[in-house]
């Protein structure tokens, strides 16, 4: 059963890609574009989490979040708060209220699924399965385990990385230096052709004789994970 998650946000643009994303991952995603209609739609249909921005119309999320807390059907369920505001005095009357959890925009899409998982594996562990499948490869986030067909993948923490990224993007051209913000972040210096090297890695573990080989070499652009081998 897939994750409900209500989105409160009233920034158009923000909520669109906030629906896109999660439904791209799997979640059900139900979208409010102020707090009064959240607080109505959580009492229609009590969701697994709570997206919130703070600064919303009729109804602060501050106050979306206190009301939600005080009522017994939505009282344990998580609540991950959204905001410009990122001063420590409003952290700490964020979580106060009765967040789990607390992300200053602008934020990448990478970071708000990984709070989402955390808070899950934390609240609700029944709803933290979280398992990547592109043709005959599955990645359990979870565990740390990669599978291709019934045959265990054994990758160090690197290669799991770059494969976890390239696979949330399948057929997507990522030139070296994307890859490198993307698996090893951008404060960190690393040559461009230590991707090679991890790309390389990667291949020798996951194709065994007459397996087709996912990740593409595209010439003078980097490289693509395309499950069907076309």
């Amino acid at each position: 059963m897939k994750p409900h998650v209500l989105v409160v946000e009233d920034e158009d643009a923000l909520a669109t890609l906030l629906q896109y994303n999660l439904e791209k991952e799997g979640y059900q995603v139900t979208v409010a574009g102020d707090g009064e209609e959240a607080l109505i739609l959580a009492e229609e249909d009590t969701p697994d989490l709570v997206l919130v921005d703070w600064m919303l119309p009729k109804v602060s999320g501050i106050e979306v979040c206190r009301r939600l807390r005080g009522r017994q059907e939505t009282a344990n369920v998580p609540i991950i708060m959204l905001t410009a505001r990122g001063e420590e005095t409003d952290r700490v009357r964020g979580l106060d209220t009765g967040a789990d959890d607390y992300i200053v925009k602008p934020f990448s899409m990478t970071e708000l699924f990984a709070r989402i998982r955390a808070v899950l594996r934390r609240i609700r562990p029944g709803l933290a399965e979280d398992v990547v499948r592109q043709g005959d490869i599955a990645m359990d986030r979870v565990a740390h385990r990669v599978k291709r067909a019934d045959r265990e993948i054994h990758l160090g923490p690197t290669e799991f990385r770059l494969l976890d990224y390239l696979m949330q993007h399948p057929g997507r051209v990522f030139s070296r230096e994307q890859l490198l913000d993307a698996v090893w972040g951008s404060d960190v210096y690393v040559e461009a052709r230590t991707v090679d090297v991890h790309v390389g890695r990667l291949r020798k573990a996951l194709n065994k004789k007459d397996e087709r080989d996912p990740i593409r070499t595209v010439r003078s652009a980097g490289y693509s994970f395309d499950p069907s081998g076309k």
